[in-house]
């Protein structure tokens, strides 16, 4: 009997995720195990049932997929995560790689390409641009990617690290155009504390002033278009 590869979807639109279970299960060692439209559930679904791959899209409810991989690997840190997205630069993939994720992938890949990817990433290696990486190959090609992308005078370890929680949530309200008032309020901080974090965020972002924060993280898909609207 054939050790299926057991997989879980995380995606809200049903019409991809059910194209993706119909290219999956015609592969006799894949098994979709799972489907789930919300990045919370997803988290935790995957503490029960602990796929052996998630297929996770960036732009999700409630939490992005950069949140939800890096909380899934945190938990489940044998359990590999494959980020497929409509939002697709060498930027977001470093942002990927960093949160945990094992391949990152445009939502328009061949099932093929996506099928090796699956079967790779549980073998515990990684697969960027279709090139199969080991742990030294991943961190030469980070290396790399800082050192293109990195500005002049800027060291390369301050870009690309990982917003927390915290900075993902204050994000949001900085989209939706909140004040730093508002944003305290909201959240029951105080000012000064908004401050830091929005300090942090622009630092982490390479942003020069809250505007172009916002502009990042909607063009990464990091916040949905339907959650900028002012609460009422």
């Amino acid at each position: 009997m054939v050790n299926k590869i057991r997989i879980m979807i995380v995606d809200d639109h049903p019409l991809f995720r059910e194209g993706l279970r119909r290219v999956l299960d015609r592969e006799d060692d894949l098994l979709v195990e799972a489907e789930v439209a919300d990045g919370e559930q997803a988290i935790v679904l995957a503490r029960d049932i602990r796929p052996d791959v998630i297929l996770l899209d960036i732009n999700l409810p409630s939490m992005n997929g950069l949140q939800v991989t890096r909380e899934i690997k945190a938990r489940l840190p044998d359990t590999a995560v494959i980020n497929l997205t409509a939002y697709h630069d060498e930027e977001q993939i470093i942002h990927a790689i960093n949160a945990g994720a094992s391949a990152y992938y445009p939502k328009e890949v061949t099932p093929d390409k996506l099928i090796f990817a699956v079967r790779q990433v549980t073998l515990g290696q990684w697969v960027i641009d279709d090139e199969v990486l080991n742990e030294d190959g991943l961190r030469d090609w980070l290396a790399e990617q800082y050192r293109k992308l990195a500005p002049p005078g800027l060291e390369a370890d301050s870009l690309f690290v990982p917003l927390s929680a915290r900075e993902m949530e204050i994000l949001q309200y900085v989209v939706r155009g909140s004040s730093n008032k508002e944003i305290a309020r909201a959240l029951e901080i105080s000012q000064q504390t908004v401050k830091n974090h929005i300090s942090s965020i622009l630092r982490k972002l390479d942003a020069k002033d809250r505007t172009e924060a916002a502009v990042y993280a909607l063009r990464h898909g990091w916040i949905r278009l339907e959650d900028t609207k002012p609460e009422e």
